[in-house]
């Protein structure tokens, strides 16, 4: 069976297990976010999005990851506390992974295999590459760290029709 999305079970902040097939029928943006990066700024606009669309079956995941400049090294609670004062995320932000090598996370390896970057690499670059997913699970769109969530919109809007 061809793996999607909807395959793959995920650690939320708590520590809980999150199964990612209680998102089917949805679109899901699922990104790599940190607390300390030029990009943090971009939660403001990831909320922004999910705000527009989530009535009408989007959502956003956001996945902390401390692989790139060391730009995530707080506890989950941390990151949670952070993401709720600082940008008031309404979104899933769910337990620190890595995204890169052996460690990566299993719906990371997954993600990245499914839409290589540019010139075919895999590899995650930085914080906050984001996935647009379909609601069959499988991923529709890989966007560079600098793509404003705003710019997005039209994708989104696609997707969920």
């Amino acid at each position: 069976m061809e793996k999607t999305l909807h395959s793959f079970t995920v650690k939320a902040a708590d520590g809980s297990d999150v199964s990612l097939d209680k998102y089917k029928g949805q679109v899901v943006l699922v990104v790599n976010v940190a607390s300390k990066c030029g990009f943090t700024p971009q939660y403001e606009g990831l909320e922004a999005l999910y705000e527009k669309f989530k009535d009408q079956g989007f959502i956003v995941l956001g996945f902390p990851c401390n692989q790139f400049g060391s730009q995530e090294p707080g506890s989950n609670a941390d990151i949670q506390q952070f993401c709720s004062l600082t940008y008031n995320v309404k979104f899933p932000v769910m337990a620190k992974v890595d995204v890169n090598g052996d460690s990566a996370d299993p719906v990371y390896k997954w993600i990245k295999e499914a839409a290589p970057g540019l010139l075919g690499t895999e590899m995650i670059k930085w914080n906050f590459t984001k996935f647009l997913v379909g609601k069959d699970g499988k991923v529709i769109k890989r966007y560079p760290p600098q793509e404003e969530p705003k710019n997005l919109t039209a994708d989104v809007q696609s997707a969920i029709k």
